[in-house]
């Protein structure tokens, strides 16, 4: 019996002295570090096409202020802006969809009777 009251105590007493570990989220951000360099190359990239450029002089904007703006902008922000352009579709895609639903849409609205489109002589 005094062996196992002896364990006991070694026991409750080791409870007391078991260091802590702690956890927390780490978040990717800190663990990737995104390459300012890469990602300025990638943008620079985009804005230097002649389609891009010839629509940036049509909209009134200089180059100028459009490096001033990417230099402010900190590593988040200009990764961020990367990814959105290498991602970003060639353009219309997504117009050609939009007016196709909305033709259907009259479509069915026309041959419910709801809208009168196409007048009938």
């Amino acid at each position: 019996m005094k062996f196992v009251v002896g364990i006991v105590c070694v026991a409750i007493l080791n409870m007391g002295m078991v260091g802590a570990a702690s956890a927390a989220i780490v978040d990717t951000a800190t663990l990737v570090t995104p390459d300012r360099a890469a990602d300025m190359s990638v943008v620079r990239n985009h804005l230097d096409r002649a389609d891009v450029r010839a629509k940036m002089e049509e909209m009134g904007i200089e180059a100028t202020a459009v490096d001033r703006r990417l230099a402010r902008l900190n590593d988040r922000e200009l990764h961020k802006l990367a990814a959105d352009m290498q991602n970003a579709p060639a353009g219309g895609a997504d117009a050609v969809w939009i007016v196709g639903a909305v033709f259907i849409v009259l479509i069915i609205l026309e041959l419910t009777g709801v809208i009168d489109i196409f007048k009938k002589a």
